[in-house]
C-alpha cells in the first residue's frame, strides 16, 4: 500500500475512499484563488461500478489499494465477458466488461495485459501505454500531407475509432496511446 496526493491523480488509479476501491475515470485541476487548487474527479467504484464526483482539495491523500499484478493474455470476449489465460500457470479467469472499461477499445486477441487483483479478485486490467492496431476504415488518404495537422476519423482493427492524419489509409499499422486513445505514429504502411 502506498499514499498518492490528488495532484498526482491520473486515469485509471486505483484509490481507497469510503471504505472502497475506486478507480479515477476522469479529473480536472482548476486554481480557486488563494485557497489553493481544487481537483475535480470522476471516481467508479470498482465493485459496484457506481460512479459519482467528487472535489478534493490539493494536499489531500490517499492510501493505494495493495493490488496483486499478474501478467496475462487476452484470449478472447463472448457474451458475458472477457478471458485471459495466465502466462505462467496457463488457468483462465473471466473479467466482466465493467471491470475491463474502455481498455476493451484496445483489447485484441493474444495481446498481454496486466491483471489486477484485490484480495484474490481480479478487479481490471492494465493496457500497456501503447498498442499497435490496424486501420480498417477510413476515408482515403492524401498522399503527401505529411506535416498538415488535420485529421480524420479511422476504425481500428478493435472497433475503436481513433483521430488520424489525413495520410493514413486502411491497412496501415498505427501506435495507439491508450491512455487516452490517440494517435501516435504510424508503424507500417501497407
Amino acid at each position: 500500500m502506498g499514499v498518492v496526493d490528488v495532484s498526482r491523480f491520473h486515469k485509471g488509479l486505483k484509490i481507497e475512499f469510503e471504505d472502497s476501491v475506486w478507480e479515477v475515470t476522469d479529473y480536472q485541476h482548476s486554481k480557486m484563488g488563494r485557497s489553493g487548487a481544487i481537483i475535480t474527479t470522476k471516481l467508479k467504484n470498482i465493485f459496484t461500478g457506481a460512479a459519482q464526483e467528487k472535489k478534493f482539495r490539493s494536499g489531500d491523500t490517499f492510501q493505494t489499494p495493495d493490488l496483486e499484478k499478474k501478467q496475462m493474455q487476452y484470449l478472447y470476449k463472448d457474451d458475458i465477458s472477457f478471458h485471459f489465460m495466465d502466462n505462467e500457470t496457463y488457468d483462465q479467469i473471466a473479467i466482466s466488461p465493467d471491470q475491463v472499461g474502455d481498455s476493451a477499445k484496445f483489447l485484441k486477441e493474444q495481446q498481454d495485459v496486466i491483471v489486477n487483483y484485490y484480495n484474490g479478485e481480479p478487479i481490471g486490467i492494465e493496457l500497456p501505454t501503447t498498442v499497435d492496431l490496424e486501420v480498417t476504415e477510413t476515408d482515403p488518404g492524401l498522399k503527401g500531407d505529411t506535416v498538415s495537422a488535420s485529421t480524420k476519423p479511422a476504425t481500428v482493427e478493435t472497433g475503436a475509432v481513433i483521430n488520424v492524419p489525413l495520410f493514413i489509409d486502411i491497412g496501415e499499422i498505427i501506435k495507439v496511446d491508450t491512455r487516452d486513445g490517440s494517435y501516435v505514429e504510424r508503424v507500417k504502411n501497407k
